[in-house]
């Protein structure tokens, strides 16, 4: 386990609703190796109110690390629809990338 993740973890005790900081962790358990239990809490900021944008990238990302695209896809098309309401056109526009590319690889 790396410094990093108990720094975060450590901090993630004082204020277990920090959503940046679980999104860091999830980060930092990719990194560890630990990856189901980071898409775990991943999937956790995503369905939270208001949804954590950027879980859904993230997520996605690792599913298809994992080549489980035709899940990934169905967190991106999620992902676009929360940030398109939240109004972050950026990162809809990101993960509409993202959509299109593994559309492109054709991938399952």
């Amino acid at each position: 386990m790396s410094d990093r993740r108990r720094k975060i973890e450590s901090m993630l005790a004082d204020d277990p609703d920090d959503v940046f900081l679980r999104y860091s962790l999830a980060l930092e358990m990719e990194a560890d190796g630990d990856w189901e239990a980071g898409l775990d809490i991943l999937e956790a900021l995503s369905r939270g109110t208001p949804p954590y944008v950027p879980a859904f990238q993230m997520a996605a990302q690792h599913l298809v690390k994992r080549g489980r695209s035709e899940e990934a896809r169905a967190c991106l098309r999620e992902g676009i629809e929360a940030a398109r309401a939240q109004g972050l056109a950026h990162a809809a526009g990101e993960m509409s990338e993202l959509l299109m590319s593994l559309g492109r690889e054709g991938g399952g």
